[in-house]
């Protein structure tokens, strides 16, 4: 059985390991650096930071994320403001293909109107057609297009 919940501190080394574990996969801009331990500790401050566990393992992670350089793109719809943004989305690479990622991001959303937000706002490399794939399922709207952390990135959007 797979739970959703809020991340803890105890969380904090296996979260690090599934961020590590998306390294060199396709499109993926994370490296050594980042997401990072620091990372991590900040989304907990925030109690930003939501995990999928299946039989006490964590297989997935996304966070409600609070970005100013993403906040102040000039894509966003001013009527749909404040947009919160999900990111750091990873799925364990033996879990993949699963339908894993749309629950995080149907898990995401729910926080991000429990949180007040009006809309969600996000970023995706424009090459990333499972990503891309993944997002289809939901009402997202095209509103950009970016060059942001060296890739190519399509702005998406959706009210809340």
């Amino acid at each position: 059985m797979r739970v959703i919940e809020k991340a803890t501190t105890k969380d904090k080394d296996e979260i690090l390991k599934l961020y590590k574990s998306q390294l060199g996969r396709k499109y993926c801009p994370w490296n050594e650096d980042y997401p990072s331990m620091e990372t991590i500790d900040f989304d907990l401050s925030r109690d930003a930071l939501l995990v999928m566990r299946e039989e006490g393992k964590i297989i997935a992670a996304i966070s409600v994320d609070d970005d100013e350089e993403i906040n102040n793109l000039k894509c966003w719809t001013s009527e749909l403001q404040p947009g919160g943004e999900l990111s750091r989305l990873a799925v364990s690479p033996d879990c993949q293909s699963k339908g894993l990622a749309k629950e995080m991001i149907e898990k995401g959303l729910e926080e991000l109107k429990d949180r007040s937000y009006k809309s969600l706002h996000f970023l995706v490399n424009r090459h990333n057609l499972k990503a891309l794939k993944c997002y289809a399922a939901f009402p997202f709207n095209k509103v950009g297009e970016c060059e942001i952390y060296e890739q190519p990135m399509l702005c998406y959007e959706m009210e809340l």
